[in-house]
């Protein structure tokens, strides 16, 4: 009988053994697949999310910080040119008064040209056939040979225009010295007597024969700028014809003879005094070194860099590594061409120069070695302006700045984000590859080895399985025989140490992978890092533009040599750079104090509050003493400003004109507070004296004054709204009730020491909170 049986097969088709291996194994090995591919899938599906939301976050920071970098780059740029054209039009709003007031001119070049100190005698150079001043003064003047009659002399109407413009010698040099560095201004006269006057003193006459031959043959007007003359004379005609309107036209961008520099030139007429015709020109001009100072300071990763072009295409300046990358070059030694449609790189020739993709991102290629690679441009213009090129007629020019930066470069930390995260999800799914194969092994290994016997160790075997489920992983089963459940005790006690070796395993690779993304979680904190670094290199330059801004306010030396009226003020911007506006100006006995809010706050109010400054500064200076027309060109300028950069501001304005004890108000701002000098407090209204400023091209309808007494200890108190607005900590306002009580109980003391106690009531009421808009308080008191 033994033999018999072991005759018979130990692992049979019909067996137990084999049913029981084909049963249990392929369960096994079923929840296997299916559990390490769920595992496998959500691990691929993590990492390609957690590289889609890294990718997104990066990308659109990095849009934004070009899009910021280009608004200020193309703003520092603007300023530069508004600085240029506020000067010229000073020069030419000095010439123009002169102008307007011919006795006056005359007076004033007789007593210039008979002081020997300020003026010397014109020569006569007969080798050149001109008439020059000599060395040492101030400002150069020539009367070229084409204006002189035939025995050489200067014609009486030749003589008058050198003598009515001596005045430029004294304007010219100022102008010169202050401002943005300019290489020279000058004044022309107009088509019937252009002579010329310049400052800094150069010999212009040898100059000019040298560089250009044959211009002492020719008028000036048709010699230099053929049909300029006729387009600013039709202007006088019909002023809609301006492309842009405003009086300076600009020259296009030219290589100077003298010194090889590019040059750009701004010129504004000075009219007749009947607004027919021209009566001459100023102008300056500025090399285009400070511009590309601009530009070429811009660094952008690596190799970014900025460029300024012409809005036909022509780069007026850019690094050396930025003209090779945008494959360009100057076409002529005499002529400066280099446009970006003659660029050997198609991307560049075919980049959208019109206003539609003004401050886009575009993504091209540049071929460089061959290789295609990938760059970002961004495209910023600059306001628009009057140009004119030789042969053309006056157009409209709006140049722009560009930002170029390899994509590989800007968007480092997002591929090396993206490699890392590839990287550890890789190495996550070796591995959990890796044990899913073992457990396939090790279950095969088990369950072939427990269909021995299955029989004598069952209890033994739950006990120890349930064991096994509450996570104790040391348990091994002891089975003394040697039959099919003998084996399934000992493939338990092999799959036991297995899954303990498994579950080591796997909080190991937990653990890397939590490495893992520890390293990517701490790249992307440097990224932040530099981003805010960023912010506060933007914050730094908000900084410098209110330490602008807070430059041009009356300095208390000038408050203090104000004779007969105790002036004292006090301004806090809410942000970096103020809307609030106030200044004190003096011109002769009068002395004329504005006030005035712009709508919101920020950059933009701060920008409007300084052309406001200006404006008021250069009427006051043309000798404006109506306070009603006073008000009303200020308006027509700040509107036109305004009108040009597209914004929506505008802003509360008074004015304040103070002369022999008598006061006149003018203008709509917050009511005006008069404490007077037995305590008594008045409140004007002034929303019947105006209209905010910049809101409609003529206000004179609505623009009214209002007398007020100023006697021996009255005080006045001007105010914005965020002194009543201002909110304490219960969110009660400080109200005109407490300015008023508050400016009361200090009328009888100095201007300082009231606009202290009030600034002090003010800080005290509002404690902790923030201040949410622009503070500036103004006291005058009446000595």
């Amino acid at each position: 009988m033994r033999g018999e049986d072991e005759r018979l097969p130990r692992f049979g088709l019909r067996s137990f053994r084999a049913k029981f291996v084909l049963v249990v194994g392929g369960a096994v090995l079923f929840d296997l697949l299916i559990s390490g591919g769920i595992a496998l899938w959500n691990v691929n599906r993590l990492s390609r999310d957690a590289t889609q939301q890294v990718g997104l976050g990066l990308t659109k920071a990095t849009g934004e910080y070009l899009q910021k970098y280009s608004e200020t780059t193309a703003e520092r740029a603007d300023l530069l040119i508004d600085h240029v054209h506020t000067e010229v039009k000073i020069l030419a709003g000095s010439m123009q008064t002169l102008t307007d007031h011919p006795q006056l001119k005359e007076k004033v070049g007789d007593a210039i040209a008979n002081d020997p100190s300020f003026s010397t005698p014109l020569t006569y150079n007969s080798a050149s056939d001109w008439w020059q001043n000599q060395p040492g003064e101030a400002s150069a003047v020539t009367v070229w040979g084409y204006l002189l009659d035939a025995s050489r002399k200067l014609p009486p109407e030749v003589a008058a225009q050198v003598r009515d413009t001596t005045a430029f010698d004294i304007f010219g040099p100022s102008v010169q010295a202050t401002g943005a560095r300019k290489l020279q201004v000058y004044w022309i006269g107009p088509r019937s007597a252009p002579i010329l006057r310049s400052t800094p003193y150069s010999n212009q006459g040898v100059t000019f024969d040298s560089v250009y031959p044959g211009h002492n043959k020719t008028n000036w007007w048709d010699f230099f700028f053929p049909q300029l003359y006729e387009q600013w004379q039709a202007w006088l005609k019909d002023p809609t014809l301006k492309p842009v309107d405003e009086d300076i036209t600009t020259l296009s961008p030219y290589m100077d003879g003298v010194t090889g520099k590019l040059i750009v030139s701004f010129m504004h007429p000075v009219w007749t005094k009947d607004r027919k015709d021209i009566a001459g020109i100023v102008g300056a001009d500025l090399t285009l070194d400070q511009m590309a100072d601009i530009v070429q300071s811009v660094k952008i990763a690596d190799t970014g860099f900025a460029f300024l072009a012409m809005q036909n295409g022509n780069v007026l300046a850019v690094s050396p590594d930025g003209e090779k990358t945008l494959g360009i070059s100057n076409s002529s030694p005499s002529v400066f061409d280099r446009s970006l449609h003659r660029s050997n790189q198609p991307a560049i020739v075919s980049l959208p120069l019109d206003q539609n993709n003004d401050g886009v991102i575009q993504h091209i290629q540049l071929n460089q070695g061959g290789e295609s690679v990938p760059y970002i441009t961004v495209l910023k213009r600059l306001k628009p302006t009057n140009l004119w090129s030789s042969g053309d007629p006056v157009r409209s020019e709006r140049m722009l700045v560009g930002l170029v930066v390899p994509e590989r470069e800007i968007y480092a930390s997002l591929f090396a984000a993206q490699k890392s995260i590839s990287h550890a999800t890789n190495r996550i799914l070796l591995y959990q590859l890796l044990a899913v194969i073992i457990s396939l092994l090790i279950v095969f290994a088990a369950v072939f080895g427990i269909s021995k016997r299955i029989t004598a160790g069952l209890s033994a075997l739950a006990g120890a399985a349930r064991r096994l489920q509450s996570k104790d992983y040391s348990v091994r089963v002891a089975i003394p025989t040697r039959d099919e459940v003998g084996e399934v005790g000992t493939a338990f006690n092999r799959m036991a140490e297995q899954i303990s070796f498994h579950t080591e395993n796997l909080e190991q690779l937990v653990d890397e992978r939590t490495k893992d993304l520890e390293h990517a979680n701490q790249e992307i904190l440097e990224l932040n890092d530099k981003l805010r670094d960023e912010n506060i290199r933007l914050g730094a330059e908000l900084d410098v533009a209110k330490h602008i801004q807070m430059m041009v306010l009356p300095k208390p030396r000038e408050l203090e040599a104000i004779p007969s009226v105790d002036i004292a003020a006090y301004m806090r911007p809410a942000d970096e750079v103020g809307g609030d506006y106030y200044d004190v100006l003096q011109n002769g006995s009068r002395v004329k104090i504005g006030i005035g809010d712009v709508t919101g706050h920020g950059l933009e109010s701060g920008v409007l509050m300084l052309m406001v400054q200006s404006v008021a500064r250069a009427l006051l200076e043309t000798g404006e003493g109506d306070p009603r027309q006073f008000l009303e060109r200020l308006n027509r300028a700040i509107y036109k400003n305004i009108e040009r950069t597209n914004s929506n501001k505008s802003l509360t304005l008074a004015f304040l004109d103070f002369e022999n004890g008598q006061v006149i108000l003018s203008g709509q701002h917050e009511d005006v507070l008069v404490v007077r000098s037995d305590g008594g407090v008045e409140r004007i209204e002034t929303v019947d004296l105006g209209l905010p400023v910049g809101l409609e091209h003529d206000i004179s309808p609505f623009v009214a004054t209002r007398d007020i007494p100023f006697n021996s200890g009255d005080v006045i108190v001007l105010h914005t709204d965020g002194v009543t607005e201002a909110t304490g900590p219960e969110g009660k306002l400080f109200g005109l009730d407490r300015l008023c009580e508050s400016a009361r109980r200090r009328h009888s003391r100095t201007a300082e020491e009231i606009k202290a106690g009030i600034i002090d009531d003010l800080m005290a009421h509002i404690g902790t909170r923030k201040i949410h808009d622009d503070i500036t308080l103004l006291v005058m008191k009446h000595r």
